[in-house]
């Protein structure tokens, strides 16, 4: 009777040891990194994809921030096409979650996100974020990826929160939308002390954190950490890979940012369009109009238009109306404030001009992708990109990082999509566009492969419509054409 007592209070005393554990698994894991972090909280999460809603916090889920400011559900939304053309989440990832801010961030709006999987194969993907989005950008396309596959994943907002509903007599509001229906926001990127500069900080700080993070879960350092992005993301590794190879051992960028003080940058490309947009809608979308062939020369790819049910719509007028105007408006008054951003004219500014006017070009300078790359990085973008042209922007990185030479030279791909856009859900709209989202995750496990069993890197390439990057392509180099017309099924080219 006595050892049968022993027994199941033994038994209750090791139960409830293990349900210690269980619970304090945050707590031992907070307690590490707690210098590190403000505001932390942890979850043990039965799944750590998006299958399982809880893993994407709610829009406006932050207390004390006016609405739009931290939009995490929508900000998954703005990489990927619509469900349908989702790739399947085919299992779920039990691990544990933090979201948390940079302690060490004065301004308090870097924030920080870290998913470590229960079943972990030693390495780590660290995010960067596009647009003015926050941590949780990625979800859908790079950490539900990776962690099936056994990754940790971190990200982080470029230590900036995104925007709010502001007025005409705000001087730091951009203007949205159409003259019939035009908005007003407040972009926190525009404020005191969030110099662009701080975007590559933050993607290194994340990296640090992360590995610490790992680190104090699993008792070792990743064997590897990969970088990957988009836009102003894929930015931020082009940046890291640059300057921080001590933390990163390769990267992927999907159409990523170029920025140089010498041009071309949006603040070249995007007052051409802007100024010629309005001309080109009077002319009923006619593509033989001068405002049509001043846009092109702008470096632009050819517009689509789609009948639909409500009328016409032109890819863009699309792009005009959501990303054209504040975006330019967002970056000018960030690098050259004392521009009259609506008395002058987006569409009027003259970058050249304002370099003897103003210290645009000196700030232009300082967040510089000089394309000195210290780590194997591929770029990925298409050729229908209508906010960053291609040839302005991936083909000119690609240019700069040539123009280098250096070891890792050698170690630089770009794979050029055949009609991809920036932005995946208008393929929805506009069915001759391609999908990049499956090419950059085919990117991403052939920088693994390459990093870590020495497999070659196929070649620079351009990826024909249906088809996937090959080892031996049938375009070599650039698309000839930015646009290419559907062809027939029978046609399409699929190596894999």
């Amino acid at each position: 009777m006595w050892k049968s007592t022993a027994a199941v209070l033994a038994l209750l005393i090791l139960s409830g040891v293990a349900a210690a554990d269980e619970r304090s698994a945050c707590e031992r894991l907070l307690r590490k990194l707690d210098s590190q972090l403000a505001d932390a909280r942890c979850v043990e999460s039965p799944d750590l994809t998006t299958r399982n809603p809880d893993t994407t916090p709610a829009n406006d889920s932050l207390p004390g921030l006016p609405p739009s400011a931290f939009m995490p559900q929508a900000d998954r939304d703005i990489l990927v096409a619509d469900p349908a053309h989702r790739p399947p989440i085919k299992k779920a990832v039990p691990g544990l979650q933090i979201q948390a801010r940079f302690a060490k961030d004065p301004l308090g709006q870097a924030r920080f996100l870290l998913r470590l999987p229960k079943d972990w194969n030693g390495r780590l993907v660290v995010a960067g974020a596009s647009g003015a989005r926050s941590e949780f950008n990625g979800d859908f396309v790079w950490s539900d990826y990776v962690l099936q596959q056994g990754y940790a994943y971190a990200s982080q907002n470029k230590g900036v929160l995104s925007a709010y509903a502001s007025t005409a007599e705000d001087p730091l509001a951009c203007r949205t939308g159409t003259l019939d229906n035009l908005h007003y926001v407040h972009y926190y990127d525009d404020d005191p002390g969030q110099e662009f500069t701080r975007w590559r900080d933050f993607m290194v700080m994340a990296s640090d954190l992360a590995r610490r993070g790992v680190e104090a879960q699993y008792g070792r350092k990743p064997r590897y950490t990969y970088a990957v992005g988009t836009s102003n993301g894929g930015y931020q590794v082009r940046r890291a890979i640059e300057s921080a190879p001590e933390y990163f051992d390769g990267g992927v960028e999907w159409a990523g940012t170029f920025v140089d003080p010498l041009g071309p940058s949006l603040l070249t490309d995007l007052p051409p369009a802007i100024l010629n947009y309005p001309d080109y809608l009077a002319s009923d979308f006619s593509p033989t109009s001068t405002a049509a062939l001043n846009i092109l020369a702008a470096g632009y790819p050819p517009d689509l238009v789609q009948n639909t049910k409500n009328g016409p719509v032109s890819l863009w007028s699309k792009h005009a109306d959501s990303f054209w105007k504040p975006t330019q408006c967002q970056w000018q008054k960030r690098l050259d404030p004392g521009y009259d951003t609506y008395g002058a004219g987006p569409g009027r500014y003259n970058y050249l001009a304002r370099l003897s006017a103003s210290t645009v070009g000196s700030n232009v300078a300082a967040i510089a992708t000089d394309g000195k790359i210290k780590r194997p990085l591929i770029t990925v973008a298409g050729t229908m990109d209508a906010l960053l042209p291609i040839d302005h922007h991936a083909r000119a990185y690609a240019r700069k990082v040539a123009a280098e030479g250096g070891e890792h030279a050698q170690a630089y791909r770009l794979y050029e999509i055949q009609n991809g856009n920036h932005v995946e859900r208008y393929a929805k709209i506009f069915p001759k566009l391609e999908l990049i989202e499956p090419h950059a995750q085919h990117a991403f496990d052939l920088l693994v492969r390459y990093v870590e069993q020495k497999a070659p890197l196929p070649p620079d390439q351009c990826v024909a419509r249906g088809g996937t990057i090959s080892d031996a392509p049938a375009q070599l180099g650039h698309c000839p054409n930015l646009l290419e017309p559907i062809k027939p099924a029978r046609n399409h080219r699929r190596d894999r």
